[in-house]
C-alpha cells in the first residue's frame, strides 16, 4: 500500500456551530464563547479521575521532604537539580535531556496509537478549563442557562454569582502559579515570602505571569488555545494514519439523520440511528461536529461519546454510533495495530527508558575537579623541591554532609601541601588550594601524569573517584 492510501483525507468542516456560540463567528472574541454542556459518562468518569489524580501529583510533589529539605527542587539559581538523595549538576543534565526525549516519544507513541488522547485527558488546558467551567456551572447554572444569561442584562445577583466565579478562578489561578514556581524555589519560604511582600522580583514576577496564564487561557481563551494556538494541534497529523484510534462518527448507520418517536420504526422511515439531537455537540470543548468527519480541533476527550451513548440507550438502540475506532474500521477494513511506524516509536522509547535508568542509577554522588594554577608550570622551594600548585574544588550531590580524604597517586614521594580532608555540607561545594613538591631527583621526565583521588570516608563502600593531572618540572 503506498504513503498516498494510508493518508486521511482532508475535510473542509467549519468549526463555528451556531448551537453551541452566540450569534456572532468571532472565534477569537472571550464573549463569543462556547457553552459546555456537563456529561457524565465512562469516559468522563475516566478524564476526571486521571485529572484530579495528575493534579494531585503536581500539587504535592513540591511538599514531599527528604533529610529535612524539598524532595524535588530545580533549584536553576545555583545550577543544583535536587532528587530526593541525588543533587544533579549541570554536568549531569544529559538526563534531563534523556526526559524531555523519553516524552517526546511516548507523545508521538500516544498520538499514532490514539490521536490526540493526550489533548483530551491530560493536557493541563483541558484539565483547568474543565476545572473552570465545574466552577461555571455551580455557580451560573448549565450551559443552557449560562447562554440565556449571558444575552440579557446583567442583574445583581448574577453580577454577584461572576463575581464568586471570577474570585475562584482567580484563587486557582494563584494556586498553579505558586505550585509551579514552588518547583524552583523552595515552596514553603515561597509562599510565606509572597504573602508578606519578601519574595524576589523574579519569583514575584512568575508566580503573578502563571496566574494571567491560568486564569486567560483557561477561564478565557479555552479551545482558542487549542485549536489556534497549541502547537500540537497542527503537527500531530503526522503521525496520524488510517489506523489511528479517534473518536468517529458511523455515518453508514447513523445516516439519514432525523427526529422520530421511540416506539416509531426509523427504518421504515428511512432513517438512521441518528436522531440529531445535537448533544454531541454541545458536549464538545471545542464546539465541533464530529459528524462532520476527523477534525484537527478534536481532543478525543470521549464526551461526545458518552452524551451519544446514552441517548441510544434511551432510543433502544445499540451504543457505539459515535465511538473510539479508526478511519478502516469506518470504511469496513481491517486496522492494523502493529504497524512499523508504532512499532518504531515503540522501541526508540523503550530504548532511552533503558538508557536513563541506567545513566540515573550510575549518577556520581561525588565530584572533583582539579585545576592546574601556577603561571609557571612549577615552582622551586626554598630545600630544592620541585613544586605544582591545583585548585580543588569538591562537590556533595548527597542530602547530607559528607566528609572526604583526598589522595594523589602516580608519583612518588610526593609532599601534600593543604588540607587533605575536607567536610562538605548537603548540595555543597568547597575549593581547596593546595601544592605538591618531590625533590628534583625524584623527577625522571618533565612531565608526568598523576591521578588525584577521592574517597568518601561517610560512605567507605562508595567507589572512589579519580581524575587525571598533570605534575611537571624541569626538562
Amino acid at each position: 500500500m503506498s504513503n498516498e492510501s494510508k493518508k486521511i483525507p482532508v475535510k473542509e468542516v467549519s468549526t463555528f456551530n451556531p448551537a453551541t456560540h452566540k450569534t456572532s463567528a468571532d472565534r477569537f472574541n472571550p464573549g463569543q464563547r462556547i457553552y459546555v454542556r456537563a456529561m457524565q459518562g465512562m469516559f468522563q468518569r475516566l478524564r476526571r479521575n486521571m485529572a484530579w489524580f495528575f493534579m494531585l501529583l503536581f500539587i504535592g510533589i513540591p511538599w514531599l521532604n527528604f533529610s529535612g529539605s524539598q524532595a524535588i527542587l530545580f533549584d536553576i539559581a545555583n545550577q543544583q537539580y535536587h532528587f530526593f538523595s541525588v543533587t544533579l549538576w549541570p554536568q549531569d543534565l544529559t538526563l534531563l535531556a534523556l526526559v524531555f526525549m523519553i516524552a517526546a516519544f511516548a507523545l508521538f507513541f500516544a498520538t499514532t496509537f490514539f490521536g490526540r488522547v493526550w489533548c483530551g485527558y491530560l493536557c493541563p488546558q483541558t484539565v483547568w478549563t474543565f476545572l473552570y467551567i465545574w466552577f461555571e456551572e455551580k455557580l451560573e447554572g448549565s450551559a443552557n442557562k449560562r447562554r440565556k444569561q449571558d444575552s440579557l442584562s446583567l442583574t445583581a445577583s448574577l453580577r454577584w454569582r461572576k463575581t464568586l466565579k471570577h474570585l475562584a478562578w482567580l484563587a486557582i489561578a494563584l494556586g498553579t502559579g505558586l505550585t509551579f514556581v514552588g518547583y524552583f524555589v523552595p515552596i514553603r519560604s515561597l509562599i510565606g515570602d509572597f504573602f508578606t511582600f519578601n519574595a524576589s522580583f523574579a519569583a514575584s514576577f512568575w508566580v503573578l505571569f502563571f496566574t494571567f496564564c491560568t486564569y486567560g487561557n483557561a477561564g478565557w481563551m479555552r479551545s482558542i488555545v487549542c485549536v489556534h494556538m497549541c502547537p500540537y494541534a497542527r503537527f500531530q497529523s503526522a503521525m496520524f494514519d488510517q489506523d489511528t484510534f479517534v473518536v468517529g462518527y458511523d455515518p453508514k448507520r447513523g445516516e439519514t439523520r432525523g427526529p422520530r418517536s421511540r416506539k416509531a420504526d426509523h427504518k421504515a422511515l428511512g432513517l438512521g440511528d441518528c436522531i440529531d439531537c445535537n448533544l454531541c455537540v454541545q458536549v464538545c470543548p471545542t464546539g465541533i461536529d464530529i459528524r462532520d468527519g476527523l477534525q484537527y480541533e478534536c481532543i478525543n476527550c470521549g464526551a461526545c461519546v458518552d452524551a451519544c451513548d446514552q441517548t441510544m440507550a434511551r432510543m433502544g438502540y445499540e451504543k457505539g454510533l459515535i465511538k473510539y475506532t479508526t478511519e478502516h474500521r469506518l470504511q469496513g477494513k481491517k486496522t492494523a495495530v502493529l504497524r512499523p511506524k508504532l512499532v518504531g516509536y515503540g522501541v526508540i522509547m523503550t530504548l532511552l527508558t533503558g538508557l536513563f535508568f541506567y545513566s540515573i542509577t550510575t549518577v556520581k554522588v561525588m565530584d572533583l575537579n582539579v585545576k592546574h594554577t601556577s603561571r609557571q608550570s612549577y615552582a622551586v622551594t626554598g630545600n630544592g623541591d620541585i613544586e605544582n600548585s591545583y585548585i580543588l574544588k569538591v562537590i556533595n550531590k548527597t542530602q547530607q554532609t559528607q566528609e572526604y580524604e583526598m589522595r594523589v597517586v602516580g608519583l612518588s614521594p610526593l609532599s601534600w601541601y593543604g588540607d587533605q580532608r575536607v567536610t562538605v555540607v548537603a548540595s555543597g561545594v568547597e575549593t581547596l588550594p593546595i601544592s605538591l613538591g618531590i625533590a628534583e631527583d625524584k623527577l625522571e621526565h618533565a612531565n608526568h601524569t598523576i591521578y588525584f583521588e577521592l574517597h568518601n570516608l561517610s560512605q567507605p563502600e562508595l567507589e572512589p573517584i579519580s581524575v587525571e593531572s598533570r605534575f611537571t618540572g624541569p626538562n
